[in-house]
């Protein structure tokens, strides 16, 4: 038992502090003139997102070895061990490059394919989220709950729209358009992993979109469900990491969100 418990206390240290130097890459670089590259004809990446990756990838290595690593930027690192490390190290990347204020590092920890560590920043407001399976979650280390709005014309929701828009017909904009008729209000901010986080704590009361990947959900959805909240595919079955469409919210409203995706 205390051994178990040693070995969750450096999960969560590692994750903390890998997130938090990597916060303050972030921090440090804004506003620099950063090279830019493009994995497709709007999806960058900046040469600050390596670097963060970089920091992370250090302290997760240096800590666990044997642990296999799965990342964004890089081709990731398999090892024969039960738990994998999935590393966002910019999510927001395009709002970054362009000075828009919302941006993150995403990192969680996976055991025998189930999250049980999630850990999001926003260095900008200092924000740290933190989720342990079965532990809660916590915003800045103080415990948070999503809302408790019960109707989806009251609610506030997030979205996102995927990098092939302007190539593919699966573009989220018929959703998008069923929402904001039904809706209170629709953000998209550009970063999926802030979006569920602030989801968890009340900010937003729904959230949808498709196309993701698991760096982009993986934290999300434990702080998410630790928080009260609610998870799916567009079906309504259990989403998984590497599901590529994402259904969350506070519970009340999830049924409702699904009625309108599938009329």
């Amino acid at each position: 038992m205390k051994k178990d418990k040693a070995e969750r206390l450096k999960f969560r240290q590692t994750a903390v502090k890998a997130a938090l130097e990597a916060g303050e890459i972030l921090l440090e670089n804004r506003g620099k003139r950063n090279k830019i590259g493009y994995k497709g004809e709007v999806n960058l990446v900046t040469e600050v997102d390596f670097l963060s990756e970089k920091a992370i990838l250090r302290i997760i290595r240096k800590n666990f070895p044997d642990h296999s690593i799965l990342t964004e930027e890089t081709i990731g690192q398999r090892r024969d061990s039960p738990y994998c490390w999935i590393v966002d190290p910019l999510d927001g990347t395009t709002n970054y490059a362009h000075g828009f204020p919302v941006y993150c590092i995403s990192i969680a920890l996976q055991k025998d394919k189930e999250v049980i560590l999630g850990a999001v920043y926003n260095p900008l407001l200092k924000e740290l989220f933190l989720a342990e399976k079965g532990k809660g979650a916590f915003l800045n280390g103080k415990r948070i709950f999503v809302s408790k709005t019960k109707k989806l014309s009251q609610s506030l929701l997030a979205t996102g729209f995927p990098y092939d828009i302007r190539t593919s017909n699966e573009n989220n904009l018929d959703y998008f358009n069923k929402f904001a008729v039904k809706a209170q209000a629709i953000r998209r901010a550009g970063s999926a992993a802030l979006d569920l986080c602030y989801l968890a704590m009340g900010r937003f009361d729904g959230f949808w979109e498709l196309k993701l990947s698991p760096w982009d959900t993986a934290a999300g959805i434990l702080i998410i469900t630790e928080a009260g909240g609610k998870t799916s595919d567009f079906s309504g079955k259990k989403f998984g990491i590497f599901s590529k469409k994402l259904v969350a919210s506070n519970n009340w409203i999830h049924r409702e969100i699904l009625e309108v995706i599938n009329s």
